[in-house]
């Protein structure tokens, strides 16, 4: 999911945002709205919001198979950043987050541009199971890139998207930082949040990254 602030650049025009009374709503509260990140949004959301939850989204496995153009490559060497695959036996730990009042229409603003516009992210509602109270899920809107859109890179070796993760650099910083900061999410949440793809990955970079720069440059990259 690629979810970054939209750097100083000007995005290219866009749609409006769908109306938020279309978005999944706090039964409580018909005014409050919950977003799930399983991005950046995890340790950057970029707007203001009135309470977050950690915790996970069944039915989906996350995978490194859109490109990214602007936050973390460009347009020569597009990076890797995450989305969800529709997956029956998929469980994947994010970041839910509720906005209320004019918190709603601020942030689906903003998340237009850094998903949709930058990223090719489209809106989907998923149930979200808390951490602390998994018998009390929540509906929450997240966004995922499918194959339709015109960044989806798809499937590749681990080894593969590790290589490609290395070599990207975009306005929001670099690739590498990006699958770090995320495992050291994965890392906070415990032993019950796995995540195969994205360990495979890191095992990966482990590997390959004192060959691609001097252990200097390799520890001012993360």
């Amino acid at each position: 999911m690629k979810q970054e602030s939209a750097a100083s650049n000007t995005p290219p025009a866009s749609q409006s945002p769908t109306p938020s009374a279309q978005f999944p709503r706090n039964d409580g509260d018909p005014q409050a709205l919950w977003i799930f990140g399983y991005g950046s949004l995890v340790w950057r959301p970029d707007f203001a919001y009135s309470d977050s939850l950690v915790g996970f989204v069944r039915g989906y496995s996350r995978r490194f198979w859109q490109g990214d153009t602007f936050h973390r490559g460009s347009d020569k060497m597009p990076g890797r950043v995450v989305t969800l695959l529709e997956d029956h036996e998929g469980c994947t730990w994010g970041v839910a987050y509720q906005v209320q009042g004019e918190q709603v229409s601020e942030a689906l603003k903003y998340l237009n541009v850094r998903e949709a516009v930058l990223g090719g992210y489209d809106t989907k509602e998923v149930t979200f199971y808390p951490q602390d109270a998994p018998d009390q899920p929540l509906k929450a809107l997240a966004y995922v890139a499918t194959p339709q859109n015109p960044g989806y890179l798809g499937p590749a070796p681990e080894e593969a998207i590790a290589t490609q993760i290395l070599a990207c650099r975009g306005f929001s910083g670099h690739n590498l930082e990006y699958l770090l900061r995320l495992a050291d999410f994965m890392q906070l949440c415990g032993p019950q949040a796995q995540d195969e793809h994205l360990a495979a990955i890191v095992d990966a970079v482990g590997t390959m990254l004192p060959c691609f720069c001097p252990t200097e440059q390799a520890l001012a990259l993360v």
